[in-house]
């Protein structure tokens, strides 16, 4: 029988498949899975600058997609995958949702809420808490935002680069 790492890994590399499609339509790169009884029950991708809606969080269309698939809003028995540990939106409603276990790769130092900033998914004050997996394909998930982020930033320095250009030769 396979570990439990081997699987966590395997299943993580298909949120990273997720957090890839994100980053090709100029999303923040982020991917979640959902998982029951070993079988991808729900896949989605960050969609927010697309749909221009701030909950279109990967977790949360993961989870609504995979409520509607299985006709209930109690997810009891699931994992979800992620790439990014989740915000406290997103944590909410896994909570809301009794995901049994969250598997995330990077942690979030400005939104962390499974265990970064605080950890809503364990707080015994909730009727609900999740299994935690944390870091699991860290560095790739990182890398992914990091990369992006840069891009990003590179882009911006050229566009003020070439705007600074034009207005010089206007002035010529």
């Amino acid at each position: 029988m396979e570990s439990t790492h081997t699987h966590d890994e395997y299943f993580m590399m298909e949120a990273i498949k997720e957090a890839k499609k994100a980053e090709e339509m100029n999303e923040v790169p982020i991917g979640a899975i959902l998982v029951m009884k070993g079988e991808i029950i729900s896949r989605a991708h960050n969609l927010r600058e697309l749909e221009q809606n701030a909950i279109a969080h990967a977790e949360l269309l993961a989870i609504d997609q995979a409520c509607r698939d299985t006709g209930s809003w109690r997810l009891e028995n699931s994992t979800l995958y992620v790439t990014l540990e989740p915000c406290p939106m997103c944590a909410g409603a896994i909570i809301l949702s009794r995901v049994k276990r969250v598997v995330y790769g990077a942690g979030d130092p400005k939104g962390g809420c499974a265990g970064t900033l605080m950890n809503l998914l364990q707080d015994d004050r909730f009727n609900h808490q999740c299994e935690l997996t944390k870091g699991v394909m860290e560095k790739e998930c990182g890398q992914l935002l990091s990369d992006f982020f840069r891009r990003i930033r590179e882009g911006k320095k050229l566009t003020k680069q070439m705007k600074k250009n034009q207005t010089s030769n206007d002035l010529q």
